[in-house]
């Protein structure tokens, strides 16, 4: 969801109960949007108002295709809610489904590499929502330049762009990984795996296979 505001120039149309009326101005985005920012440990991509009411921790794998339908099925109405200042999103990646390929390495490495301009909440969420769209379970996986047409398709600047084509290394993927498991394996020791959601304000995992467990979590808010 985009938020605008308004300054003189062009004419929008405002609607409201039983009534319109015409404001003068043109749309543009809105500066104090949630922004996106690399974890303080380095391995991890929070994504929106570090203050907002809910915040869950999202561990993927970028070939996992539970995590592609995650992605498919709540990739937008995260969006929204991070639009909005309501809810935090940090993405853990992890690249254990990594044999005979880089690719989930160079999917997580492209990620980092976006955080780093510290885009617009919304544009990230967009980009995540577009890399899994595309991901290929045993294959290369998307070229650095496919990732960088993803990313500049989505709102991210153009530096991390360029950054993206070049194949730049913006994170160790190994030393991400490795942390980012264990912290996972903290959550439930007895089966590592992905998408995991964990409410980060309760202390919990979520059920993510309730087809309502995002709009219950806004609800509590």
């Amino acid at each position: 969801m985009r938020i605008w505001i308004a300054v003189a120039a062009a004419a929008l149309l405002l609607v409201t109960v039983g009534c319109t009326r015409e404001v003068t101005g043109t749309a543009r985005l809105d500066p104090n949007q949630p922004r996106t920012a690399v974890t303080d440990d380095g391995y991890g991509i929070l994504v929106g108002d570090p203050e907002a009411a809910a915040q869950i921790e999202v561990f993927t794998e970028p070939q996992c295709p539970h995590c592609a339908t995650l992605q498919a099925d709540y990739g937008p109405e995260m969006a929204s809610y991070i639009s909005l200042g309501q809810l935090a999103v940090t993405y853990r990646p992890v690249t254990f489904l990594d044999q005979d390929t880089d690719h989930s390495a160079r999917v997580s490495n492209a990620m980092f590499a976006a955080a780093e301009a510290a885009p617009r909440a919304v544009a990230f969420q967009a980009f995540v929502e577009e890399l899994w769209a595309h991901q290929q379970p045993g294959g290369s996986g998307p070229t650095d330049i496919e990732m960088a047409d993803m990313a500049q398709e989505s709102g991210i600047p153009a530096p991390a762009v360029q950054a993206i084509a070049r194949g730049r290394e913006a994170v160790d993927p190994g030393d991400m990984s490795d942390l980012n498991i264990e912290l996972l394996a903290q959550l439930n020791s007895d089966q590592v795996a992905t998408p995991t959601v964990y409410d980060l304000l309760n202390n919990e995992v979520l059920d993510i296979y309730d087809e309502n467990w995002l709009a219950k979590l806004i609800s509590t808010i």
